[in-house]
C-alpha cells in the first residue's frame, strides 16, 4: 500500500498533491449538506479507491514489471511490443541487433508460437503506424503535463494512461505471451475506470484543458513530419545506391586517385555504396586511401553496451582500403565525442584486420582451395554474452565473426592491442601464415599512416522536394520538413563533427 501512494511522485509528481484539492473541486457548486457528511465519505472513499486500483493493482503489479532494462513510460512498452514483434517502423534491422545483452526476450524466438493477434499485428502495416501514432500521443502528452502543471494538465496525464492501458495489454499477450482474455479484462477493467476520469477531464476542455491537448497535437505532428520524411529519404538511398562492382572499378579509372588520410562516408544505409559517395567521385574524381562507410543507427533498446557498439565489415579485398562500421545507439545512450569515437574506430578497424586474416588463414589450411577472394561485405557481431556468430548483409560475403570491444583510453592510438581487452572469436585455430602477417602489417601500417594524414567527415547535405502532381499533405510535410532541417541541429552538430573536418555533398531527394 505504500508504494501505491510512493509511485504517485514517480509516475506523476504532480499528482502527488492532487488529494489536498481534490475536495475543494468537488464541492465547488453549492451543494446540500446532509447530516451524517454522507457525501465527503463517499468522495473520499472514491479517492481512495482510485489511489489503490490505479498506481497499486496497475502500476506497481502490472506495468512496472513491464520495464524495457530498467527504463519505464510509453516508450518502453513500445521498445518492448518492437522487439517481439514485427511491429517498428525503424528501418535498418538486423539479425545481429537481436544478439544484444539488452536485446533480451522473454522466450527463445525460435520456440515462440505466434499468436493470431501478433500475426494480425505484423500483417496490417497500417496498424503499425497507428501504434506509433498512439506512442508519440503518450509521449507528447508527458511533454505536456511537464510544461503544463498542474491544474490544466489533468487531461494529459488521464491520457496517458488510458494510452499505457493500451500497451500495456498488448505487452501481456505479445511478450508475456499470456491469454488474449487476460489482456482483454486488463484493458476492460482499467480501461473504463480511466475512461470515467478522461471523460469528467473533457467538461473542463474550453476552460484550460485544450492548450497541453494543442501543445501535444504540435510536437506529435513535428515527430510525425520528421518520422516519414526520413523514411521516404531512406527508401530513396536503398533505391539509388551503387553496387560494390562499381566502387572497386573506381581504382581502374583514367584520372581517379587516393588521396592520403581516412575518409569517414556518413549513411543511413547498412550495405551498398551510399548515392552521396558516388555524386562526391562523380564530381571529385579522389578519394581516400582508408575509407570507411560509416552508418549510425538505434535499436529498439535502451542503451547498447560499448562492447557491442561497433560491427566491423570490410567492402572490397583487402588492397581496396575500404571498410564499413555500423554504429549502434539506443534511444537513451548519449553519441560520444568525435575524438573517443575516432579513435574506437580505428581500434576496431585494426583488430578486425588481424582477426579477418587470421580467420582467412584457417579457412585455407582447412579448405586449401582459396584462390581468389571473392568481394563482399563481413560484420564482425560485437557480443561477449552469447554465442559468436556472423552475420551477413544482403549480397555479403561470410568470413568471420568476432568481438571488438571499446577503447578503454582515449589518447591511444589503437594499432596495438591491449592484453587487457578481450577479443572472443570463434574459429579453429589463430595460426597466421608469413604471408599473411606481411598483409596484415602493411595494411595495419596504411591505416596508421592514413590516420596521421588526418581523417575526412563526408556527410550529405539534403534538400528534399516532390515530385510533380503530389498531394497537398505530401507538400505540406516536406515544406515542414525542409523548415525542421534549416532551423533545427544538422547532422554534423548532432554527430559532433569538427568543421575543419567536414565535407558536405549536396543531394537532392525527390519523393
Amino acid at each position: 500500500m505504500v508504494l501505491a501512494y510512493q509511485s504517485l511522485g514517480v509516475v506523476y509528481g504532480d499528482l502527488s498533491i492532487s488529494p489536498l484539492y481534490v475536495f475543494k473541486s468537488t464541492f465547488a457548486e453549492d451543494i446540500q449538506h446532509s447530516d451524517t457528511n454522507e457525501e465527503i465519505f463517499g468522495v473520499l472513499s472514491f479517492v481512495f479507491w482510485t489511489l489503490t486500483l490505479i498506481p497499486l493493482i496497475k502500476y506497481v503489479s502490472i506495468v512496472l514489471r513491464a520495464d524495457d532494462n530498467g527504463e519505464g513510460g510509453t516508450f518502453a512498452l513500445y521498445s518492448l511490443i518492437c522487439r517481439h514483434a514485427n511491429v517498428s517502423l525503424l528501418p535498418n534491422r538486423q539479425i545481429a541487433d537481436e544478439e544484444l545483452s539488452t536485446y533480451k526476450l522473454e522466450r527463445n524466438p525460435e520456440t515462440m508460437d505466434k499468436t493470431r493477434v501478433k500475426v494480425w499485428l505484423e500483417k496490417h502495416k497500417n496498424l503499425h503506424t497507428a501504434l506509433l501514432i498512439m506512442v508519440l500521443i503518450g509521449t507528447c502528452m508527458v511533454i505536456g503535463d511537464g510544461v503544463l502543471t498542474p491544474a490544466i494538465s489533468g487531461l494529459a496525464v488521464i491520457t496517458v494512461m488510458l494510452v499505457t492501458t493500451f500497451l500495456t495489454s498488448l505487452v501481456i499477450m505479445v511478450c508475456w505471451h499470456k491469454p488474449p482474455l487476460l489482456a482483454l479484462g486488463f484493458l476492460l477493467f482499467f480501461g473504463s475506470v480511466e475512461a470515467l476520469y478522461f471523460s469528467a477531464s473533457l467538461i473542463k476542455f474550453l476552460e484550460g484543458a485544450w492548450l497541453p491537448i494543442l501543445l501535444a497535437l504540435i510536437l506529435m505532428a513535428v515527430m510525425l513530419v520528421w518520422h516519414i520524411t526520413t523514411i521516404k529519404k531512406y527508401e530513396f538511398d536503398l533505391q539509388n545506391k551503387v553496387t560494390l562492382e562499381w566502387l572497386l572499378a573506381l581504382g581502374d579509372k583514367l584520372g581517379m586517385v587516393r588521396v592520403p588520410g581516412i575518409g569517414l562516408v556518413y549513411t543511413d544505409l547498412t550495405s551498398g555504396v551510399p548515392a552521396n559517395f558516388s555524386r562526391f567521385v562523380t564530381n571529385l574524381p579522389a578519394f581516400h586511401k582508408v575509407l570507411v562507410f560509416v552508418c549510425v543507427k538505434s535499436v529498439p533498446v535502451p542503451y547498447v553496451f560499448p562492447a557491442e557498439r561497433y560491427l566491423v565489415g570490410r567492402v572490397g579485398p583487402p588492397g581496396h582500403r575500404s571498410y564499413r562500421c555500423i554504429v549502434r545507439y539506443g534511444y537513451r545512450d548519449v553519441h560520444q565525442d568525435v575524438d573517443s569515437f575516432e579513435t574506437e574506430l580505428i581500434e576496431s578497424l585494426a583488430m578486425f584486420i588481424k582477426l579477418n586474416a587470421s580467420y582467412r588463414c584457417s579457412e585455407v589450411s582447412q579448405s586449401e582451395q582459396l584462390e581468389e577472394w571473392e568481394p563482399g561485405l563481413t560484420v564482425i557481431g560485437s557480443n561477449t554474452l552469447r554465442d559468436h556468430a556472423s552475420y551477413d548483409l544482403q549480397d555479403s560475403v561470410q568470413h568471420s565473426a568476432a568481438s571488438v570491444p571499446a577503447a578503454d583510453s582515449p589518447g591511444g592510438t589503437g594499432l596495438e592491442s591491449n592484453s587487457s581487452k578481450q577479443v572472443r572469436f570463434f574459429i579453429d585455430s589463430l595460426v597466421v601464415s608469413p604471408e599473411a602477417d606481411k598483409q596484415v602489417a602493411e595494411e595495419l601500417e596504411a591505416l596508421a599512416a592514413a590516420r596521421e594524414a588526418g581523417t575526412a567527415f563526408i556527410l550529405g547535405h539534403s534538400h528534399v522536394q516532390c515530385k510533380p502532381g503530389s498531394s497537398v499533405v505530401k507538400k505540406l510535410t516536406v515544406v515542414g520538413y525542409n523548415f525542421l532541417r534549416r532551423n533545427c541541429r544538422g547532422p554534423d552538430v548532432v554527430l559532433r563533427v569538427p568543421p575543419a573536418s567536414l565535407l558536405e555533398v549536396g543531394m537532392v531527394y525527390v519523393l
